[in-house]
């Protein structure tokens, strides 16, 4: 009996501790979860417009890729880059640690949508020249699909994409500017029923021209209608870098001529891959070797590769890069302006998507039911 008397009785915890306990359990789960399993997203532009719009919210799979380890580590948890409706850093660089990649059950493939840092370009022209001032894991979030990985010999031939010199089968929703030459006005309706964009109309010896943005499912319905004369595709001619709004990459106009629709062919860089160092491989992989390849003391000058002090003439890649670009091929900044991505800026697998909002959708159909709960092709 003495010793249950001297027991005391185990404190309660006041209202505010139960609180903030399970205020900081939420957020620990929370943050293991996007950091390990699934994070949201939102797709803020029509870069891969029709296959995913804006204001679609999906779910990207980090466990497809394999989690990344946090490079950043001095960050407000569930942040990104600023403190929620502030402009104030959520982060500070004074600590970085090497990050590394857990464990997935599969790779990148050929035509993934794939979510992952933007790396930017060193050797782009301003007003888009360098690359993303964040640390690696903190810089801007992109969405596209995957074209070409490590090893891939990629080119363009009048806006159709080889890889490995076998044409890449377009995702159905890909959309590309034409031309259509009709002998009357189209009505504006079909154009909204078939899901093409207008861009501008012009009259010319009784004909009137239309300028659109649409898929090759919806351009054969169009060739249905007999008041449709021509179609004509919107393409740049090889060799064509005259108009500086798509210099494309690797933005040396001496040594190619690349444009939106014309790509000479490359090899996609490949951990453990040996290149010799030509002039037209230090224009083309200049920017992987001095900024993303995880190398010290290297640096570009005088048209050469210098690494420690020595010149070097060939050269092996330390990871994986990829090449991507948007479904909605013209109204994207891909990988045909600013070059590839590392593997070490892979987010994840965009798998599906759980939530689609249309900003101009009256009070009923603000919810694009049909979107809901899809998968992501």
């Amino acid at each position: 009996m003495a010793e249950q008397e001297n027991k005391k009785p185990k404190k309660q915890k006041s209202a505010m501790r139960e609180w903030w306990d399970s205020v900081l359990f939420a957020v620990v789960a929370a943050t293991l979860i996007r950091g390990l399993f699934l994070e949201a997203y939102t797709i803020p532009t029509g870069s891969m417009e029709k296959s995913l719009l804006i204001n679609d919210f999906l779910f990207v799979s980090k466990v497809h890729y394999g989690a990344r380890t946090p490079k950043t580590i001095l960050q407000v948890p569930l942040t990104h880059q600023k403190i929620w409706f502030t402009d104030i850093p959520s982060y500070s660089d004074a600590i970085q640690i090497p990050n590394f990649r857990l464990p997935g059950f599969t790779s990148v493939k050929n035509g993934d949508v794939v979510v992952f840092n933007y790396p930017g370009c060193p050797e782009r022209p301003d007003p888009y020249g360098g690359y993303d001032k964040y640390p690696v894991d903190l810089r801007t979030n992109y969405i596209k699909r995957c074209i070409g990985i490590g090893g891939d010999v990629v080119d363009i031939r009048n806006s159709e994409v080889y890889v490995n010199n076998k044409k890449f089968d377009n995702a159905p929703n890909t959309q590309k500017y034409y031309s259509i030459e009709a002998n009357t006005n189209v009505n504006e309706k079909l154009f909204e029923k078939l899901g093409i964009e207008n861009k501008g109309e012009r009259s010319e010896n009784g004909k009137i021209y239309y300028s659109i943005n649409a898929t090759e499912s919806a351009l054969a319905e169009l060739k249905k209608y007999d008041f449709v004369t021509n179609i004509f595709p919107d393409i740049i001619a090889k060799g064509d870098t005259s108009d500086q709004n798509y210099n494309a990459f690797p933005h040396q106009t001496t040594l190619f001529s690349n444009n939106r629709d014309n790509f000479e062919p490359f090899t996609v860089p490949k951990k453990g891959m040996k290149i010799q160092l030509t002039d037209k491989n230090i224009a083309m992989y200049k920017s992987v070797i001095t900024v993303f390849d995880l190398n010290k003391n290297v640096e570009y000058k005088n048209g050469k590769i210098f690494i420690d002090g020595k010149q070097v003439n060939e050269y092996t890649f330390n990871q994986d890069y990829y090449f991507m670009m948007g479904d909605n091929r013209y109204e994207s900044d891909d990988s045909r302006f600013w070059g590839f991505v590392p593997a070490d800026h892979i987010v994840g697998k965009a798998v599906f998507i759980w939530m689609s909002i249309d900003a101009n959708g009256s009070l009923l159909n603000k919810i694009r039911w049909s979107r809901l709960f899809s998968l992501i092709k």
